[in-house]
């Protein structure tokens, strides 16, 4: 019997179904929702998806997923509502910057309904309703900014769209996750001064790090040069210091074997036949000295006899007695420390 009914219910409700304003039966709208069911007292609902049922062509219940049952003829499914992640493809529309610059702009909405009774009775085309929405929204947000803003703050355009189109959808149960833009086409014109300001920039960048470089190397060149001065002059400073204490060890070196020279001298003297050693000498030395007089210097100073040697060492060795001859009024001690200084 209960099948009965529910076979005469359902015909019943196909003969007096009435042509009505449907949310999800256009083509468009199948991917949001599956078709109506019939009532067959009986039904199970998928998973993700919320039916509405009338009663008597009011609003009754929402059928959760899972086994439900109807009353036949008295309740209907008025709408299948999805309730998973919904995409729509927003038609390219056109759209004038802050700098009256035409672009034609696309994009991708996602959103999810959050309320099937909004969803159902709120609007009537829900799909229409975002797109139209998302469509105005864009071109306000566009207006806004000039063209190399739209390229360098997409992010922040897309959640200004998806905030403009959450405040008014928020009557209609549906909640827009993102807003995607997908592609940004401008006129061609614009599009070749955008491409030679792209090069201009490029050229810049080129000028301005060969310059850098050019600054760099003379830089390096310059401190090159001064750390070779610096080293030079250190190694200058380093040769007089050797060349000073070589010639200040030398002067020392000469200096002691003058003293020792003259001790040996001195001692030679005080010995026997020293005056004739003396005199040896100092002829030795008179005739070295008049062999170089012309060899150095044009102008000779020459003595009255320069043949005369024998009076030339007496008058030295004269010269050197005298020197040597002791003061008779000095003290012995004196006598001493003069003989120890000659």
């Amino acid at each position: 019997m209960l099948r009965t009914v529910c076979r005469t219910g359902g015909a019943l409700l196909q003969q007096t179904q009435r042509t009505v304003p449907r949310l999800w039966v256009t083509p468009a709208q199948q991917r949001w929702a599956s078709t109506l069911p019939m009532n067959t007292v009986v039904l199970f609902v998928p998973q993700q998806e919320a039916w509405v049922v009338e009663r008597m062509g009011r609003f009754n219940r929402i059928l959760e997923p899972g086994l439900n049952f109807l009353i036949p003829l008295l309740d209907r499914i008025r709408y299948v509502q999805s309730l998973k992640e919904i995409v729509i493809d927003v038609p390219e529309q056109s759209a004038v910057s802050l700098d009256n610059v035409t672009l034609q702009i696309d994009g991708v909405l996602y959103l999810r309904i959050l309320d099937p009774f909004k969803a159902s009775y709120g609007v009537e085309d829900p799909e229409y309703a975002v797109t139209q929405l998302a469509q105005t929204t864009m071109r306000s947000e566009l207006g806004k900014l000039t063209l190399d803003k739209v390229f360098r703050e997409r992010e922040s355009l897309n959640t200004n769209i998806v905030h403009s189109i959450n405040q008014a959808s928020n009557e209609w149960g549906i909640r827009c996750l993102r807003y995607e833009i997908k592609d940004i086409h401008v006129p061609p014109r614009v599009k070749e001064s955008m491409q030679m300001q792209v090069e201009a920039e490029r050229k810049k960048r080129a000028t301005v790090l060969e310059s850098e470089g050019t600054r760099e190397a003379a830089i390096n060149v310059a401190e090159g040069r001064k750390q070779a001065q610096i080293l030079a002059s250190e190694g200058q400073k380093a040769e007089q210091i050797n060349k000073a204490a070589g010639e200040a060890q030398a002067v020392l070196a000469k200096a002691e074997a003058k003293a020792r020279a003259i001790c040996m001298l001195s001692e030679a003297l005080t010995e026997h036949n020293g005056n004739a050693a003396a005199s040896l000498s100092v002829a030795e030395q008179y005739v070295s000295a008049f062999s170089n007089l012309a060899k150095e210097s044009n102008t000779i100073l020459l003595p009255s006899n320069t043949s005369d040697i024998t009076g030339m060492v007496t008058q030295a060795m004269s010269i050197y007695s005298t020197l040597a001859k002791p003061n008779p009024k000095a003290a012995p001690e004196e006598v001493k420390s003069e003989e120890h200084e000659i």
